[in-house]
């Protein structure tokens, strides 16, 4: 791993969980970029391998994918906010509202 990478890692994101973000941001990218835009895509790929700066390239590319997959895990993964905790809260705020009168 780069140290650029190793700069963004998260507090607890070990090697598997890196994994499970590159996946999902190659799986957000790939639903994204459907069509012609993949052989396009491909062919500035092929650009992008004959530069000489592509080890700097492959390292923002794996720190774009992993914020994006990031991105699409919370988007897919949310939980909502447990239902009796907030029938709970609206009592609790109820009942402090008419103390107050």
């Amino acid at each position: 791993m780069t140290r650029a990478a190793q700069r963004h890692e998260g507090p607890h994101e070990g090697p598997h969980e890196r994994a499970v973000l590159l996946a999902a941001g190659l799986a957000d990218l790939a639903v994204t970029t459907v069509g012609s835009a993949v052989g396009s895509a491909w062919g500035a790929l092929r650009g992008l391998l004959r530069r000489s700066d592509a080890v700097e390239l492959v390292a923002e590319a794996e720190q774009e994918l992993t914020a994006r997959g990031r991105l699409a895990l919370g988007r897919y993964t949310a939980v909502p906010p447990a239902h009796l905790e907030i029938l709970a809260r609206h009592a609790l705020a109820r009942q402090a509202a008419a103390d107050e009168l």
